[in-house]
């Protein structure tokens, strides 16, 4: 049990004294000068004392007796030191994992109105409440935080509501909110929070051009001129989004109307290079669907496995130099990919293949 205090002694010199021994590493010694302090009752330092004390037991591991010694301080009602201790103790309660317990302290922060302390107890505020369940008290929470104009806290608040307003389908409001918060971010001085924004506004007006285009769609039959375009455009924005299988959906709509599918078909095709003069190219259906259903790098997966198997073949036949027509009609057939990008790749993997193979040099192979 600490002594009586000396009447005649300044608590605030007494202060000044235990936090000196704080901060040199004689916790211990602090803790007892603090407390004497707060033995002389209400003086004009009892709030700062009762915090010095709670921030030394919290670093002893008395975490208990801290959060009694927070809660002295708050009952003080100081401006300054009691919205410090309510953070103090909120933080105790969120380290421990307690956030039901947290939130009481965290509203005690915003009860004093303390600008300095505001910023993260909102921001707290709206990630409890939102954990369980409570957007609208989430949203005021966040709304609350971006208001204060922290360059810290606050765009942290805005992206976590534009997140969820995303979720509920609300880009427009997403877009307010998220440049509310970029206006508060210095981007030479943080470029990736600016980042992190500046993609969530992104995909804000993507979201809302995939409702647009949706919208424009939602007629029936489809208008001959705008619907051949929105259903492209919805068609391959969607995919950004992660909604390839959407996307595929609204191919096959498009090509299944009488009146644009001639259109639309066209627009799927656009990448497929010039036209190839009516030919009735097998593979194209095959393409068509793909590129329909957003399996395209799939397929060429398949595709250029094939060929690479094939061509294995055909070039080890060929390397036994056999001087007949077979041999020739066999040197045609690993030619045939000379003339495309990637024919170079090819060679040069089945090259290094059948070195390892035969532990043989890989013969020459002459000109076409």
């Amino acid at each position: 049990m600490s002594e009586l205090p000396d009447e005649t002694a300044d608590p605030a010199r007494m202060c000044e004294e235990a936090r000196g021994l704080a901060e040199g590493g004689a916790a211990g010694r602090a803790a007892l000068l603090f407390e004497k302090v707060l033995a002389m009752g209400e003086t004009p330092v009892r709030a700062q004392a009762a915090l010095g004390l709670a921030v030394v037991l919290d670093d002893a591991g008395e975490v208990e007796r801290a959060r009694e010694a927070d809660g002295v301080a708050i009952a003080t009602g100081d401006p300054e030191y009691g919205p410090r201790a309510a953070y103090h103790l909120a933080l105790t309660h969120e380290r421990a994992g307690e956030p039901e317990r947290a939130a009481p302290a965290w509203r005690a922060v915003v009860g004093f109105g303390n600008p300095a302390y505001l910023p993260p107890a909102h921001l707290a505020l709206a990630r409890i409440a939102d954990d369980g369940g409570d957007f609208d008290a989430a949203r005021e929470h966040w709304e609350a935080a971006v208001a204060t104009g922290d360059a810290e806290y606050g765009p942290l608040a805005a992206h976590d509501l534009a997140q969820r307003l995303l979720e509920r389908g609300d880009p427009a409001r997403a877009q307010k909110t998220l440049a509310a918060g970029l206006r508060l971010i210095d981007r030479e001085a943080a470029p990736y929070a600016y980042a992190r924004l500046a993609v969530a506004l992104g995909i804000s007006y993507l979201d809302q051009a995939i409702g647009a285009f949706g919208a424009a769609l939602a007629a029936e039959p489809a208008d001959p001129e705008t619907g051949p375009l929105a259903t492209e455009l919805l068609a391959r924005t969607l995919p950004l989004r992660g909604r390839g299988g959407e996307a595929g959906e609204v191919w096959r709509r498009g090509l299944a109307e009488p009146g644009t599918a001639p259109q639309v078909r066209a627009r799927l095709r656009r990448d497929f290079g010039e036209d190839d003069g009516g030919a009735d190219l097998w593979w194209e259906p095959v393409v068509e669907q793909a590129v329909s259903e957003g399996t395209l790098p799939a397929l060429a997966g398949e595709a250029f496995g094939a060929l690479d198997h094939m061509y294995a073949l055909l070039a080890v036949r060929y390397a036994e130099r056999r001087g007949d027509e077979a041999h020739a009609v066999l040197g045609g057939a690993v030619r045939v990919p000379d003339g495309y990008p990637w024919g170079p790749l090819l060679h040069e993997s089945f090259a290094e293949r059948l070195r390892l193979a035969t532990g043989a040099p890989v013969p020459e192979w002459p000109d076409g």
